[in-house]
């Protein structure tokens, strides 16, 4: 098994993340610093990351989090401000969030020790759509709408075509409610769509990810993904459960 997937199988990091660690030189097999991703792991090696072994491949869990505003989308951080893995501290194996949320923004989030599954779902190759319940000043107008379905020039990229929809006016605050389904997830695009528009975020919170909804969870609970819900995941990014 190649490295990455070696230590994504073991729920370090996802294996966009185990490249940069070995790039980085934190893990050794066999006490040989490895240099690339492609380094072959077979069974009997002795796999280590900052010095400390790696046991191999865990137990896969999947869980659906309801996340809450003020919970940063990361394993760890380095400026002590709340993370989504405290949220689901109770369960023993190392989870990673799938993908990221900004901390003011709740809904549903994925977390997971299945590198591969994550790498897979989070690449705009397989177009995974994540929609979107969007607040924002103003009420944006059927061009703007239909400028922002069509796809929009952010810092020099466009878009892709996004379904965009007006669910409800609020006149007396001025504001309204968006529902916004993306395929991409570039870092605070629904926000930056929003403005390109001329109406900026005031609350977000994401309804669903691949299909998958938060239900009646309450903010900061989780699920566990049951069987039907993993396969369907692996059959949407080509993989074999």
């Amino acid at each position: 098994m190649r490295l990455a997937k070696y230590l994504a199988s073991a729920g370090v990091a996802s294996r966009r993340r185990a490249e940069t660690m070995i790039y980085e030189g934190r893990i050794a097999v066999n006490g040989i610093i490895a240099e690339k991703p492609e380094v072959r792991v077979n069974e009997g090696d002795l796999v280590t990351v900052d010095g400390s072994i790696i046991e191999g491949p865990e137990k896969k869990v999947y869980l659906l989090l309801n996340k809450p505003q003020g919970y940063i989308s990361t394993a760890h951080d380095t400026h002590d401000r709340p993370i989504v893995t405290e949220l689901v501290a109770d369960i023993e194996a190392r989870l990673y969030p799938v993908g990221r949320l900004d901390a003011d923004t709740s809904g549903v989030l994925l977390m997971t020790n299945d590198g591969e599954l994550a790498h897979r779902l989070m690449h705009p190759r397989f177009e995974v759509e994540k929609v979107y319940k969007a607040w924002v000043e103003g009420i944006p107008q059927k061009e703007a709408i239909d400028k922002m379905s069509r796809g929009l020039i952010i810092e020099g990229d466009k878009t892709a075509p996004a379904r965009i929809k007006l669910i409800k006016r609020d006149p007396v605050k001025t504001t309204a409610l968006l529902e916004i389904m993306i395929i991409e997830g570039k870092k605070r695009q629904v926000k930056k769509m929003c403005s390109a528009i001329g109406h900026p975020v005031r609350t977000l919170r994401r309804d669903s990810f691949a299909g998958l909804k938060t239900g009646r969870l309450k903010k900061g609970a989780y699920r566990h993904l049951d069987k039907r819900e993993v396969n369907a995941l692996y059959r949407l990014v080509g993989l074999q459960s």
